[in-house]
């Protein structure tokens, strides 16, 4: 079956009922030269152990490739296959969840496209998964695991990652040795995939941290170079694994609870509070390396200028992404994005004069320290741009049908 999507997801109204035991999702972006091999073996795997009992969900993000278009012509050779074409959105863990709330089985899960999952390991997590498991975990980090050809640097920015993980989240991330997997099963009655929100590729951050996982198994596997294709890494797969740990760092255990408590307004607040440190952090950080003798000596309002326009840029991204996303998400593209940025920076312009004046007073006037002054006008105008951001640059006006 052959489904394309000109729209965003959105998350069913009824629940699914379960027609099979097992469906299993392949995000796919470019991978044209790896579809037809890793939709070939799974297949023979599976017609081994549970034969016309399970589904391949392909989720394709509009490939330049047209991988989607090699998936569909599989179809009639492999009748378990399903292929999804995304036509608008983007992102490995929002495909997953699409594909988990098309499929029909009982068990869910998710491999990678590139066959740097091994797939045979997918017996041993099915396994893992009869034996009682809630979460059945291929994990680079136990025995018979472990990554093949990976540089120091790259090794290095993954145990990172990991480690960074365990700080913000210890209770989640700490129930498994490798929760960067992208390789895993998990029971649908363990979690519900509407409610999923993910940023990024770490999906099994998100279902450890919102599923109601009580066994978990894992299995050893060792991670694969690419034979074809690309890696799809960057920087800003970072950015968005950071921006994921800390969102659920507000949403689950007592702060979690209270922010639940608490009036849609005042939720904003904290959130783009919450993004205006980040802010904050740039604005000094840029205002530094412009302005201190030890560095480029720049005057003062010439150097607050450019710090405040680049975490002006910074503060933006966050809140279209998180504070306002729900409002985001009724004005798709990238035209309607850079309307909000726009209004976004004059309104933020606007604080800006204030925030200048207010700089300059307490700095050449009251002689306080600039960094102190900074982050007394800073505060100052925060008030202010959340209020007229949220009634200017996220008003919905018009909404596409």
């Amino acid at each position: 079956m052959s489904l394309e999507t000109s729209n965003d997801y959105t998350t069913p109204a009824v629940a699914h009922s379960v027609e099979c035991y097992l469906s299993l999702v392949i995000p796919t972006y470019n991978e044209s030269r790896n579809i037809k091999e890793i939709v070939r073996i799974l297949s023979n795997l599976l017609n081994e152990v549970i034969p016309d009992n399970y589904e391949l969900i392909v989720v394709d993000d509009n490939s330049p490739d047209r991988t989607w278009e090699i998936a569909q012509s599989l179809i009639p050779e492999y009748p378990q296959l399903q292929v999804i074409h995304r036509q608008h959105e983007r992102g490995l863990s929002t495909a997953v969840i699409h594909g988990w709330q098309v499929g029909k089985g009982e068990i869910l899960g998710v491999i990678d496209g590139d066959l740097q999952h091994p797939p045979e390991i997918l017996l041993q997590l099915l396994s893992a998964i009869n034996k009682g498991a809630d979460l059945a975990v291929a994990s680079r980090h136990i025995e018979d695991g472990g990554v093949s050809e990976w540089s120091i640097v790259r090794r290095f920015l993954s145990r990172g990652a990991q480690l960074l993980g365990l700080v913000i989240l210890p209770r989640v991330l700490g129930r498994v040795s490798d929760p960067m997997s992208g390789y895993f099963l998990v029971h649908r009655s363990a979690v519900k995939p509407g409610t999923l929100n993910p940023l990024g590729y770490k999906i099994m951050i998100e279902v450890l941290a919102k599923g109601k996982i009580n066994q978990i198994a894992e299995v050893g596997y060792v991670f694969q170079e690419r034979q074809a294709g690309k890696s799809k890494v960057s920087w800003k797969h970072y950015v968005d694994y950071l921006h994921h740990l800390v969102r659920l760092r507000l949403s689950v255990g007592r702060i979690g609870k209270l922010r639940q408590q608490l009036p849609l307004p005042l939720k904003r607040f904290i959130r783009f509070g919450s993004v205006g440190l980040t802010g904050v952090f740039v604005d000094m950080s840029v205002l530094y390396l412009l302005h201190d003798e030890s560095t480029l000596g720049w005057g003062l309002t010439r150097s607050k200028i450019i710090a405040a326009e680049v975490a002006i840029i910074n503060n933006f991204i966050w809140n279209d992404a998180w504070t306002f996303r729900d409002l985001a998400s009724h004005q798709q593209g990238a035209g309607k994005r850079l309307k909000r940025l726009l209004k976004f920076n004059l309104v933020c312009l606007v604080g800006l004069v204030l925030n200048v004046l207010l700089l300059n007073l307490l700095f050449n006037i009251l002689k306080i320290d600039y960094r102190l002054a900074n982050l007394i006008a800073i505060a100052a105008v925060t008030l202010w741009n959340f209020w007229i951001n949220l009634k200017l640059s996220w008003r919905v006006t018009a909404v596409d049908d």
